[in-house]
């Protein structure tokens, strides 16, 4: 059966995965899976009578217990063999049966199956705190190739915490783990930037153009590795250097009033608008996302909700309009608000109503 666009299902996202979704139809996944099933952050919505759900304690407490189903998935991971066999071989022999165990090997037949749906030039993020994330990414590694490993990204959650008043003997954890993963060597990439602070463009766009009041900043102009590098050697303003450009467009930038030599005889410069740049390019530390305001109007309730803003960042990096975006543990659906409100294709599971 193929996938149509924009469906949700309800159910087990392995079972749903293995019988709709076909191969290579998914541009993104994003997921962001439970654990540590017993911590108060991880209850979720109640019934209408205030109890919780059966489905909601099958997944969020049986799944990641060691019983006989993860025993059974675990051997049958390893009868396959493979790379992803060795590694929860590895993982069993200093985790035995431990709810850590039981989660990586419930994890793993799912991780396949997203690789599987995957697009050759598809991309995954896998959503997860630092208690699990060292172990995700060498399962993640088995799975996809540690050679497809593209970043590590660290998301500042929340604002500090001070609690050492209450007995906390440790750092505060204000942090969750995204690790970037694609399944071939050429994947959907489009660079997202952020806004220059202030102080940032104070300090590095100082010059005002006199009669435009336009902010730029000088840039090196010289060759850098010179003859080398193939850079050319001629003089501008009387001075001779290896320069990046040729002298027709060194002539058209001339022309532009872009160079401009500070005084007789200093290497001409570059002129950069502070206009014309599109800002920080987007590292693997971000702090600039916050978590979902009490107030906010996008808040829902969901305990483990995560903000609009970091899925826009993620789709848009990921994703172009018209793709598909699965999220095979979608909760509240963030990821699919997200994708509709980007013109993206979805698919959401969630084993909850």
């Amino acid at each position: 059966m193929a996938t149509e666009k924009n469906k949700l299902y309800y159910g087990d996202n392995l079972d749903v995965l293995k019988r709709y979704v076909k191969d290579e139809s998914v541009d993104l996944v994003y997921l962001d899976p439970p654990f540590n099933s017993r911590q108060d952050y991880n209850v979720l919505f109640a019934e209408k009578d205030g109890s919780q759900s059966s489905s909601q304690i099958h997944a969020f407490e049986d799944t990641w217990e060691w019983n006989i189903e993860a025993q059974r998935t675990l051997e049958q991971i390893i009868e396959k063999g493979g790379r992803v066999a060795d590694a929860l071989r590895a993982f069993k022999t200093f985790l035995f049966n431990s709810d850590m165990m039981a989660y990586l090997a419930m994890m793993a037949p799912r991780l396949i199956e997203l690789r599987r749906v995957l697009k050759e030039t598809g991309s995954i993020y896998l959503h997860c705190d630092p208690t699990a994330s060292h172990y995700l990414k060498i399962l993640m590694d088995s799975v996809f190739g540690p050679q497809n490993f593209r970043t590590e990204i660290i998301w500042k959650r929340s604002s500090a915490h001070n609690d050492a008043k209450q007995g906390r003997k440790q750092h505060g954890r204000i942090h969750d783990v995204l690790l970037f993963y694609t399944k071939g060597i050429d994947w959907q990439w489009n660079p997202q930037f952020t806004k220059y602070d202030e102080k940032y463009i104070e300090r590095f766009y100082r010059h005002v153009e006199e009669g435009t009041g336009r902010r730029y900043t000088l840039g090196d102009l010289t060759g850098p590795g010179g003859a080398a590098k193939g850079n050319p050697m001629y003089e501008v303003m009387g001075v001779s250097r290896y320069w990046r450009f040729s002298e027709q467009k060194m002539a058209e930038l001339i022309a532009d009033g872009r160079i401009v030599q500070q005084r007789p005889g200093a290497v001409p410069r570059y002129k950069r608008y502070r206009d014309e740049m599109q800002g920080v390019q987007v590292q693997d530390i971000w702090s600039d996302i916050g978590p979902i305001g009490a107030q906010a109007q996008e808040r829902l309730g969901y305990p483990t909700q995560k903000p609009e803003a970091l899925l826009e960042r993620i789709i848009k990096a990921s994703s172009n309009e018209g793709d598909m975006v699965l999220d095979p543990f979608c909760g509240c659906g963030t990821t699919v608000q997200v994708a509709q409100r980007l013109n993206r294709r979805w698919i959401g599971i969630d084993i909850t109503h």
